[in-house]
């Protein structure tokens, strides 16, 4: 059975909503930190096409939206500092604080 709709699309109606919004961006941060550095990129990617989009995002940080979008394909290999900018960014956006919390293994 073929599907009805694309997952682009249903995630890009679902960001309308500014919990699931929040709790995007800190699956994020959570697969980052957890070291799956390709999943982090791929919901950065669809947050920030659901959201600001890539232009304002440059524009916010100076930075080409070209570069940022490569930076964030499959293939991108995005500096850190660059990514901890985009979170930081993302988060004043959405007037959020994410936090890490250690815990037993």
């Amino acid at each position: 059975m073929a599907l009805t709709r694309s997952f682009r699309e249903t995630i890009r109606e679902q960001l309308a909503d500014p919990a699931f919004r929040r709790e995007f961006l800190r699956e994020a941060v959570a697969n980052m930190v957890a070291g799956d550095l390709d999943t982090a990129k791929s919901v950065l990617r669809e947050h920030i096409n659901g959201t600001i989009g890539f232009i304002a995002l440059g524009e916010a940080l100076s930075k080409s939206p070209k570069s940022l979008m490569r930076m964030l394909s499959p293939d991108g290999n995005p500096q850190a500092r660059t990514l901890f900018d985009m979170v930081a960014y993302l988060q004043k956006m959405e007037g959020t604080i994410l936090e890490v919390r250690a815990s037993a293994a």
